[in-house]
């Protein structure tokens, strides 16, 4: 289903391919929403800046993604959109998304799929991080995901997500073969 959307977002008329080097803003937090955009390559952050100088990670965007898909529905944008690493996006005009949704029933209906799959997972990551141990972390995670770890390449993106160490998700891994 979400490879159907996708492919009905390509067909959006007047999408145009952005080029970014890393460290390359693609909008900015207050700037007016005019594109919804589709990562097609690379990897680009939604960063929310506080008053008292932290930042929240919003949304980690990669290939295949779609990014700042809440903003469809916004004046501005609320956060910061930066490539992490060189990237490539399709934007996808705002008001050409929306006519879309009201026209095709059927486009309408992957959206909101699409979207109640990213309300299932932000609660998900919410109750993960509520968890006080790594190991429960972890369990969580692997439930949530069916079992078995990713390959050892990538179990420093799943520290990221479990928002533990490295080293302690390690010892974690360590601990229970």
């Amino acid at each position: 289903m979400f490879d159907t959307l996708v492919t009905q977002l390509h067909a959006i008329p007047d999408g145009k391919e952005r080029h970014l080097a890393a460290g390359t803003f693609l909008f900015y937090q207050g700037d007016e929403v005019e594109s919804l955009f589709l990562v097609l390559s690379g990897e680009i952050h939604l960063v929310r800046h506080q008053p008292d100088g932290s930042s929240i990670t919003l949304q980690r965007g990669r290939a295949g993604g779609i990014l700042a898909e809440a903003s469809l529905y916004s004046r501005c944008y609320h956060c910061h959109a930066t490539a992490q690493k060189a990237a490539t996006v399709q934007a996808l005009p705002r008001q050409a998304v929306l006519a879309r949704l009201q026209a095709d029933c059927g486009f309408a209906q992957n959206w909101m799929a699409y979207l109640a799959q990213e309300v299932q997972q932000a609660r998900f990551r919410s109750e993960l991080l509520s968890l006080k141990t790594v190991a429960a972390r972890l369990e969580a995670w692997l439930n949530w995901r069916g079992g078995g770890l990713p390959p050892k390449g990538e179990w420093k993106t799943l520290a990221e997500q479990l928002g533990v160490s490295p080293e302690a998700l390690y010892r974690e891994i360590a601990r229970r073969s």
